[in-house]
């Protein structure tokens, strides 16, 4: 299995490296932009894209190779991904046929590596089957609704503050600030914070537990509009001002999305093999072939 795995990656560096002596040209140009799944037309799996001894590599071919987890090539654009590809099918059904003509596939253990094998493939393609079933735009939705009706409310605050170094560089900037003068300006003129100094000290919305205690406990004890005394952290000195108090909104269903099918789709695979074992007689046994107490899963 491992070593596999090993030659599919050596046939695949070869493959790779081919490019590379073809100059830096070839390596500066840029990928081709990606196309809108609208506008992709549809592949016809039987299509023959190549032969080899008289075997055919057809469209269906590249796609199941393209979704091997040995055979992934993130980086690489797909005109190149898909040479490579055909390359190693071409290796691959050579190779098949040479171990099949060495009888490499007759032995018992090659016959266990294969019912493993399709063991797996059947599995994994069952589950993919079932999972696909439970995310519906609906499931999604629902899970969605019930979460965000769980989730118990923060509250934030968006403030503005003058970061200075001492306490009577502070209390000058509360006076001004106190009397009148724009806090944004003042900020943007005094603040030793490069965050959220071009921004008029903004440091946008924020709950309680994102900032340091001192501040935070002054900036969510004032309400909105109202100006703080020197507030001490360890990063200075501080002059806060609440521009708004809220309760933080929950996350939009577009913003969760992924993630809640990709719940939905485990949870759904889990249940189905539970489910499985449950209705299932399952017996282990130790190194004298006697029963093991079996224990729930």
């Amino acid at each position: 299995m491992n070593r596999s795995l090993n030659v599919r990656k050596s046939l695949l560096a070869l493959g790779t490296a081919l490019p590379l002596l073809a100059g830096a040209a070839l390596a500066q140009t840029p990928p081709a932009p990606a196309t809108s799944a609208a506008a992709v037309p549809a592949v016809d799996s039987a299509k023959v894209v190549a032969r080899v001894n008289g075997i055919e590599i057809t469209e269906g071919d590249l796609a199941i190779a393209a979704e091997d987890s040995a055979l992934q090539m993130p980086n690489v654009p797909d005109e190149q991904k898909r040479e490579l590809l055909t390359g190693y099918l071409i290796d691959l059904k050579l190779g098949a046929k040479a171990a099949e003509a060495a009888k490499v596939g007759s032995g018992a253990e090659f016959a266990r590596k294969l019912a493993y094998n399709r063991d797996k493939t059947l599995l994994d393609e069952y589950l993919d089957q079932e999972s696909k079933k439970a995310v519906t735009p609906e499931a999604a939705r629902k899970l969605y609704d019930e979460t965000v009706k769980s989730v118990p409310t923060e509250q934030e605050v968006r403030a503005r503050h003058i970061l200075v170094e001492n306490e009577e560089d502070a209390k000058k900037a509360a006076t001004r600030v106190k009397g009148g003068e724009d806090f944004a300006k003042v900020a943007g003129e005094l603040s030793k914070d490069p965050g959220s100094k071009t921004d008029g000290g903004d440091l946008g919305f924020f709950t309680k537990d994102r900032m340091v205690e001192p501040f935070a406990e002054a900036a969510f004890k004032m309400e909105a509009g109202q100006i703080s005394d020197p507030v001490k952290s360890q990063f200075g000195w501080h002059v806060i001002k609440v521009e708004e108090k809220r309760n933080k909104p929950a996350p939009t269903f577009e913003e969760t999305k992924d993630q809640v099918e990709t719940y939905l789709a485990r949870k759904a695979q889990q249940d189905l093999i539970l489910g499985l074992r449950k209705n299932a007689k399952v017996e282990r046994l130790d190194d004298k072939g006697s029963l093991v107490e079996q224990k729930q899963p």
